[in-house]
């Protein structure tokens, strides 16, 4: 596995957990201590439930991740970029850290979005999430569209809502061009971002898992690592790098 040249990486809510923001279908996980709050991510929920969406955009306000620094997996992934590994991260995470980690933006496929931008359902409008956010400080609990009236929501891609085909298609190309396909902190139960790891495998990669839980591909899998992910992913990245 040293060897490899080409490194892909899926990375999940276990990889931010050690960043303060908790995962969601882990033992302390958000939906397994609350399984309502699913319903926040559920597209047609929110779309049609003005409930859903005031309730969405104060779990927006008070989210972890505003806070949130990169840890060791994070900058150990970039330290594989800066070393010279031809690498490409798949993330699940909308948070950002990747990059503010050190990894090139142009490397990140962020496929379930990003968490920085809102958008109309309804027209092209697009904001950021700040100025968004402060429309609901000022009294707006579930701020409509400015520009047509719609529904605003995230730029995050939820439950019941198209992929872009752009970013899909842009995960499937790190996938099938891996020599070594990582899968860090995915319960890999989630597609297609899950199906990254059989279409690295079929496309000649090596697959190492690095989760806590058992995850529906281990049996794919060339090694399977359930130790803490921020010492394990340091750990690997320094036996691939020596």
């Amino acid at each position: 596995m040293s060897a490899a040249r080409r490194i892909g990486v899926l990375t999940g809510a276990g990889i931010s957990t050690d960043s303060g923001i908790p995962d969601f279908r882990g033992p302390q996980g958000v939906w397994t201590t609350n399984p309502s709050a699913e319903l926040l991510t559920t597209y047609d929920a929110y779309l049609a439930d003005p409930g859903v969406r005031v309730r969405s955009w104060q779990a927006r306000r008070e989210n972890p991740a505003w806070d949130a620094k990169p840890n060791a997996a994070h900058r150990a992934l970039a330290e594989l970029e800066h070393a010279g590994r031809e690498i490409g991260i798949v993330t699940q995470n909308v948070d950002g850290l990747h990059q503010r980690a050190g990894s090139s933006p142009e490397r990140v496929v962020e496929i379930h979005g990003t968490m920085f931008g809102v958008g109309c359902v309804e027209c092209p409008y697009t904001a950021t999430m700040a100025a968004a956010l402060e429309r609901v400080a000022a009294g707006e609990p579930d701020p409509p569209c400015p520009r047509c009236g719609g529904v605003l929501k995230a730029a995050t891609i939820m439950f019941g809502q198209q992929m872009n085909r752009r970013t899909v298609a842009a995960a499937l190309a790190i996938a099938e061009r891996s020599e070594l396909f990582l899968a860090i902190g995915s319960s890999l139960q989630v597609e297609p971002a899950a199906s990254l790891c059989s279409v690295a495998v079929d496309a000649g990669a090596e697959l190492v898992i690095i989760n806590a839980e058992p995850t529906p591909y281990d049996r794919i899998a060339a090694e399977v690592i359930r130790e803490p992910i921020g010492t394990a992913v340091p750990a690997l990245v320094r036996s691939l790098l020596s």
